[in-house]
């Protein structure tokens, strides 16, 4: 079975290589759960560079989970709820997929006769 999603090959790859790193979960989720934040805030908030923020950063704009903004010399990053949104959708799908596949295990278990070859 075939499951298809809006979204392209590239930019399923893109979206969960850069879901892929615990800095950039983060990044995420922080910005989900509160107000859009600058880089530098956020570069704050973890003990790496200001330049390695920048790149996590970076790699998340490339896969649609956040976007920048400038405001004079700062940029501004926000989510993209919608792109979550969009994974999400494909691993429901992909979960209802192998929750249909183990209840029909299950059937093929719970019937005590052996199935019969022709």
């Amino acid at each position: 079975m075939v499951v298809r999603s809006p979204l392209t090959d590239d930019e399923l790859d893109r979206l969960f290589r850069a879901l892929a790193d615990a800095t950039r979960r983060d990044i995420v989720t922080r910005l989900l759960a509160g107000e859009p934040a600058s880089v530098s805030t956020l570069a704050a908030r973890y003990d790496m560079s200001f330049a390695a923020v920048q790149k996590h950063v970076a790699m998340l704009e490339e896969a649609g989970l956040v976007s920048k903004e400038s405001r004079g010399r700062e940029r501004i990053v926000r989510s993209n709820p919608e792109r979550i949104a969009q994974a999400r959708a494909l691993l429901f799908k992909l979960e209802q997929i192998w929750i249909s596949r183990f209840s029909q295990l299950d059937d093929v278990l719970a019937d005590p006769k052996p199935p019969t070859r022709k």
